[in-house]
């Protein structure tokens, strides 16, 4: 009798999945308004952070004058991959304070890292969200040349 019912359930579980084979975490994107993403990604990284170390770097290149001082900021996160077919690993979050527009997260296989960039002004929000939830991150690149990353936590009941 019990095997009759494991092979039910199995069943039942099988045929619960969805047909389509839309990203994981895909509840967390923003609303597509704009069709960019009408078609499955090409490429889907999903990574659960496990660890992170924090990085203010300072360097000055001596071959320039005037002398440019920077002192970058990044955040280094480490963790698995969730998904069939993922070879992420790291993840290089990077703030900037100066430009007016960001650059594009790039994905680089051969290493597996991931690289992002984000206003200075997120920072505070990020290393509290790393602090306090278990926060994923998320990779999806499009044949039209659409690219989303995100980080986020999972959903969480308000108190």
């Amino acid at each position: 009798m019990s095997l009759l019912i494991r092979s039910l359930a199995a069943l039942f579980l099988i045929f619960s999945l969805p047909l389509s084979a839309a990203p994981m975490h895909s509840q967390f994107l923003p609303p597509d308004d704009l069709t960019v993403r009408d078609a499955e990604p090409e490429q889907q990284q999903l990574m659960q952070v496990i660890d992170y170390s924090v990085v203010v770097g300072a360097q000055r290149q001596s071959n320039q004058q005037p002398i440019p001082v920077t002192s970058p900021l990044l955040i280094r996160l480490k963790g698995k991959s969730l998904n069939k077919g993922a070879t992420i690993t790291q993840v290089l979050v990077n703030f900037d304070g100066e430009s007016k527009s960001l650059k594009k997260p790039i994905y680089d296989d051969k290493s597996k890292t991931l690289t992002l960039f984000y206003p200075q002004a997120q920072y505070r929000v990020i290393i509290d969200l790393l602090r306090n939830d278990t926060v994923y991150v998320q990779f999806l690149s499009y044949a039209n040349g659409h690219i989303w990353a995100d980080l986020h936590t999972g959903s969480t009941r308000s108190r």
